[in-house]
């Protein structure tokens, strides 16, 4: 007998996606501005319900698992869509138009996160992952009047839809050789068979272009930065976090409840896929002249460090033998990593929406002078591209120390190294930009008003950046919690 309370959050979700569309039929344009306020008060609203009702258990014979790693990204996804509600409100306001459709759609996408956190098997994933997508092709073309919007839409779109054609070739090769598409099923099948047959092999090589065209990992990368330009910019935000975060929490509990066995047949392709997009991301960043294309490929280059952990999660030694005794510390590791780069980028996006709502510009060269013009927006900016870059005292050194170390420790030294000096060269292109916020004198020096909503948002993703970088214990324990989950 199913237990449906355990998606309580789930359908409480689904009803303010409802709700919003409903009040929006009855709001008078100058009035639906009030629809980010209640959609991030429904979060909140949610998110205690989440922490404090929301109980273990499995849907359909564990085709659904609800434990500590599907809450804390549950968690994670209700908190980032009442910050995405909150930076959306002035740009909804100023330069589109249908905000109840824009905010639904936007609350349909968290929802598929959710799903793809608790999905133990690869259809019910699939079917997830395309909710996601549906509503990010969406969103993406949603400024209609803007031509690269426009776009931005079409590429997406069409190659969103070539990526969900690999995924499912690649599901029903690995169906048709093993009869099943669950986790632990597909483990119990390579414990005992731990070679890939050539079907197999092409199954897995299918499925792992897809999603890593779904991550914009190199060479599957090609449309991240002209959507994430075209773009609205709060849409941008939520590719670079959203999607990404939703993807690599299902990547992590398929490789580390369905794959782990068969290790040696496919390290060594994610080492090669991790290496091209930290190289390809990094470097291709350096000749950027527009801020959220800069924003795209650091982005890759941060797929390319989550890869790595993946690659490492267990460990063949000399004798054959595949041990997973540091298999949690990894997995710990590109947690943190995520959710340092999400509290990051959130900063990082909330100072370019602001800048862009009164200049209307997305040139770097435009951002100079900012620290005269509005010095908090200078200050967290570039805070937040130290933290990407992996400076200490911030959040970004610590989790990419951890991530690194629990990489070396698993005989992966040399590909750390790869990835210490692609963090080097990232280092130059975010201070091409810190050098236009305190260095470089701006033609307008007019002062930018920061709403106070986000002006207190940008202090605590300020913050944040900076606890997390000098005291993570308190988050560690929690990631170590939820890990145990997925490892044991």
């Amino acid at each position: 007998m199913n237990n449906f309370s355990l998606l309580i959050p789930e359908f409480m979700v689904a009803i303010l996606a409802f709700l919003i569309l409903s009040l929006d039929l009855f709001l008078s344009e100058n009035k639906k501005q009030i629809l980010g306020w209640i959609g991030s008060f429904g979060f909140l609203v949610i998110l205690f319900v989440t922490i404090f009702v929301a109980e273990d258990g499995e849907l359909y014979e564990g085709l659904l698992v609800f434990d500590d790693y599907t809450h804390f990204f549950r968690i994670f996804f209700l908190i980032s869509g009442g910050l995405l509600f909150l930076i959306s409100r002035e740009y909804l306001k100023n330069r589109l138009k249908y905000q109840g459709e824009y905010y639904a759609i936007l609350v349909f996408t968290v929802l598929a996160g959710m799903l793809l956190s608790s999905s133990s098997e690869l259809l019910t994933a699939y079917i997830s992952l395309e909710l996601l997508s549906f509503g990010l092709y969406v969103l993406v073309a949603y400024d209609r009047y803007n031509p690269k919007s426009n776009e931005a839409g079409v590429k997406y779109v069409l190659l969103g839809a070539f990526s969900s054609a690999l995924i499912l070739y690649g599901l029903s090769n690995i169906y048709g050789i093993m009869g099943t598409t669950r986790f632990d099923e597909i483990a119990l099948f390579l414990t005992s068979n731990p070679n890939f047959s050539p079907g197999l092999a092409i199954g897995f090589m299918f499925l792992l272009a897809g999603l890593g065209f779904k991550l914009a990992a190199v060479p599957f990368h090609m449309w991240a930065p002209d959507v994430y330009e075209g773009a609205p910019l709060p849409v941008t935000t939520w590719l670079a976090i959203g999607s990404k975060v939703a993807i690599i929490a299902l990547v992590l509990r398929f490789f580390c409840t369905a794959f782990l066995p068969a290790v040696e047949e496919w390290q060594l392709v994610i080492i090669v896929l991790s290496i091209i997009t930290m190289i390809v991301g990094n470097l291709s960043a350096l000749v950027q002249t527009n801020i959220k294309r800069l924003l795209a490929y650091s982005s890759i280059g941060h797929v390319g460090y989550i890869l790595m952990g993946i690659a490492a999660l267990s460990y063949t030694d000399d004798r054959g033998v595949i041990t997973t005794n540091l298999t949690q510390l990894v997995s710990n590791g590109i947690i943190f990593h995520i959710i340092a780069y999400s509290i990051t980028n959130f900063a990082a996006f909330i100072c370019v929406i602001v800048v862009y709502n009164q200049t209307g510009s997305e040139k770097i060269s435009d951002f100079a002078g900012l620290s005269d013009r509005s010095p908090l927006l200078a200050l967290v900016l570039v805070c937040a591209l130290f933290s990407l870059a992996g400076l200490p005292i911030f959040a970004g050194f610590t989790s990419k120390f951890y991530l690194f170390n629990a990489v070396g420790a698993q005989g992966l030294l040399w590909l750390v190294g790869v990835a210490i000096a692609m963090s080097v060269v990232s280092l130059y292109y975010y201070l091409m930009v810190a050098r236009q916020l305190y260095i470089e004198k701006g033609s307008d020096t007019t002062s930018i008003l920061i709403p106070a909503s986000l002006k207190s948002l940008l202090i605590v993703l300020l913050f944040g950046m900076i606890l997390g970088g000098v005291y993570p214990k308190p988050l560690i324990q929690i990631i170590q919690l939820m890990s145990n989950a997925v490892i044991s």
